[in-house]
């Protein structure tokens, strides 16, 4: 009983001690009230100061659709187009999900090849990167650079003759998109739409990336998805050709052989003839089926083709960001007074423990 009195008695004491304690930190703080007002007010300042020094900011954005196709559309004429040694079979399905979409349009395949994509400003066709070097003054630091000097990117640029400082440089610049300005993101996780988000402190380049990036994308889907499709009726269609100059001269030479016998009354002038005749109608046999295994595999093509549908596209004006003013000061201020807060109380405790020892 006596070491739990005690034990309670120790507990009242330290809440007291503790009580006591912050009465005499509030009493201190308050002495100091115009120090820590003037820190505030100084951080306030700074905070509207940064806020009112900030370029604005630019977004675009732009949402879209995929299709998304699980099962091929024509699976039933496989076996019919097999028998021609065509190959109508579904391709790409797996790989170009949504959220494989969102992956490839953050890649730096992309991103370099719409960088090296022309715009026209002031009537002057450049290259998106040299545009982006040319607002955010980076030549400018690399006149700083002799190694860098003289670095540009003209137009029609191949990205596979790449040097080796712009292909450096080019790194560089897509990590730091996808890091500051681009974001890609599914608004709803039920649904293939794509939102694409693009924010910069130039409102041309917010819009011309976005969209150009966008295109560069599609334009990527659509070649891979379709591109055993496409090879399929390449062969169709120079299989057909080869049968129709083999029909038609045929034709030719079956009807000069029977302007050259018409008077001739042996049969074994016609053979010849007879023989072209066989020809002709072997070769509109194959000719005919080649024909409908070239239009199969054309409305295979039709639908494998993928359907990517813009719902919304940014247009100017773009929308315009700036950091609130109101929100620096209180942030600034804040900040500004804690901190002084803090310096004044870390001050007041060494002195005293100066003064212990």
């Amino acid at each position: 009983m006596e070491d739990i009195k005690q034990n309670m008695e120790s507990d009242e004491i330290s809440l007291k001690e503790l009580i006591l304690k912050g009465k005499e930190i509030w009493r201190f703080l308050l002495k100091k009230w115009v120090i820590i007002v003037v820190a505030a007010f100084i951080g306030a300042s700074i905070g509207v100061a940064k806020a009112w020094l900030t370029k604005p900011t630019y977004i675009a954005k732009l949402t879209f659709s995929v299709e998304n196709e699980k099962s091929n559309p024509l699976g039933a004429y496989s076996g019919l187009a097999s028998m021609a040694g065509i190959d109508l079979g579904g391709s790409g399905g797996s790989m170009f999900s949504s959220d494989n979409i969102m992956s490839i349009m953050t890649s730096r395949k992309m991103i370099v090849n719409t960088l090296l994509s022309p715009i026209t400003v002031n009537n002057k066709k450049i290259s998106l990167i040299e545009y982006w070097l040319s607002f955010n003054h980076i030549n400018d630091k690399w006149a700083e650079k002799p190694q860098l000097i003289g670095l540009k990117f003209p137009l029609n640029l191949n990205p596979d003759s790449l040097s080796r400082q712009q292909d450096s440089l080019l790194t560089n610049i897509q990590s730091s998109l996808i890091k500051t300005v681009l974001s890609i993101s599914k608004p709803d996780k039920k649904l293939s739409l794509i939102e694409a988000t693009c924010t910069s402190a130039n409102e041309i380049f917010s819009k011309v990336f976005l969209e150009t990036l966008n295109n560069q994308v599609t334009d990527f889907y659509i070649r891979i998805k379709t591109k055993r499709q496409k090879e399929n009726v390449d062969i169709l269609q120079n299989k057909s050709d080869s049968l129709y100059k083999v029909m038609s001269n045929s034709m030719y030479k079956s009807a000069s052989l029977t302007d050259q016998n018409i008077n001739v009354t042996k049969q074994v002038g016609g053979v010849d003839r007879q023989k072209k005749q066989i020809d002709i109608q072997v070769a509109s046999t194959a000719y005919t089926e080649i024909i409908k295994n070239l239009e199969m595999a054309k409305i295979t093509l039709q639908k494998e083709t993928p359907l990517v549908q813009i719902i919304d596209q940014p247009v100017f004006p773009l929308e315009k960001v700036r950091e609130s003013k109101s929100k620096g000061l209180l942030i600034g201020g804040f900040l500004a007074g804690f901190l002084m807060v803090g310096f004044l109380l870390g001050q007041k405790w060494f002195r005293e423990m100066m003064k212990e020892e």
